[in-house]
């Protein structure tokens, strides 16, 4: 009885992990009904979404000041957030999802971003 409560313990920790975070739980919501995100192996984004990912790079590039580098924070959070307002429109009013699919794996991007910048901002509180 230990073994299985400890079993599903563990699967209700696990399911709580990926529902708590708004874009695995949209990943899995897309797989549940039959759209995988499949990140790994589709990796096709728009244009335009490209064009702004390389400038946000360029601009992480040439941020020299840890404040540079939180205000183009504070915009792509604010970009990310309206992003996910979207993504929310798609699964939960438009059932659409195979573009929520195509949301999330923009949203990953967007993610790994975020992280880069709080490496960037790393390196700049830890050379003061």
């Amino acid at each position: 009885a230990q073994r299985l409560a400890m079993q599903w313990a563990v699967r209700v920790n696990e399911a709580y992990q990926r529902l708590k975070d708004p874009l695995s739980r949209a990943a899995y919501l897309c797989e549940q009904r039959g759209v995988p995100v499949n990140a790994e192996r589709n990796t096709a984004m728009p244009t335009a979404f490209l064009m702004q990912q390389m400038q946000w790079r360029e601009a992480l590039e040439d941020a020299t000041t840890a404040a540079d580098v939180a205000r183009l924070d504070d915009q792509v959070a604010h970009d990310e957030a309206a992003m996910l307002a979207t993504l929310t429109t798609l699964l939960d009013e438009r059932n659409d999802t195979a573009t929520a699919a195509a949301q999330v794996r923009a949203l990953m991007f967007v993610a790994r971003f975020r992280q880069d910048i709080e490496r960037r901002l790393d390196t700049l509180d830890a050379s003061r």
